[in-house]
């Protein structure tokens, strides 16, 4: 009977210790942060809205569409988050980004909504090559370039926040889009 119960302690620790290992995460480490960053404002609905949720469905003339009263539209929201996040990640990069006057109005009302489905292009692009160039750095790349991902993950959160304002004012927000 001894050997019955000491069997049976061994395989309940054994269980137990699987059950255990199965619910045990993996340490979080500095690259798998940032592309959680990446991943959360680009098309990864977790608890906010990602760029490809806030601009899914939302036609040129809808991009184009301003708040009464002033504001920027959709369209110009997006278009800044490109411009920005292009110039950004080229200079991570090692290459020199387009020539800035470094008037940031111009990052707004550059938008032309006859280019609208190419923006929101552009920019899902922009945002991959960020994954991969965080994907396929060594540990000395990604030190010296997450405070700038960082920021430019919450610059990117504050401006869909903006988006999908905006949407709402219009009346083009789906509510049943959105997060966890």
């Amino acid at each position: 009977m001894k050997r019955v119960a000491a069997s049976f302690s061994v395989l309940v620790l054994m269980f137990s210790s699987l059950c255990y290992a199965q619910n045990q995460q993996t340490p979080a480490t500095l690259r798998s942060i940032l592309l959680h960053e990446l991943q959360t404002t680009h098309n990864k609905a977790d608890w906010f809205v990602p760029i490809s949720v806030a601009v899914d469905g939302l036609t040129a003339d809808q991009a184009s569409w301003q708040p009464t009263g002033g504001g920027h539209s959709a369209g110009q929201l997006t278009y800044h988050l490109l411009f920005w996040n292009r110039q950004n990640l080229e200079r991570l990069q090692g290459k020199t980004p387009a020539k800035f006057s470094g008037n940031n109005d111009e990052t707004f009302n550059k938008f032309d909504d006859k280019q609208w489905n190419d923006t929101v292009k552009q920019l899902d692009q922009v945002m991959t090559d960020f994954e991969k160039l965080v994907e396929s750095a060594n540990d000395k790349q990604l030190s010296s370039m997450a405070e700038t991902i960082s920021n430019i993950c919450t610059h990117n959160a504050y401006h869909v926040g903006q988006i999908v304002y905006v949407r709402k004012l219009q009346g083009s927000w789906n509510p049943d889009k959105g997060v966890k």
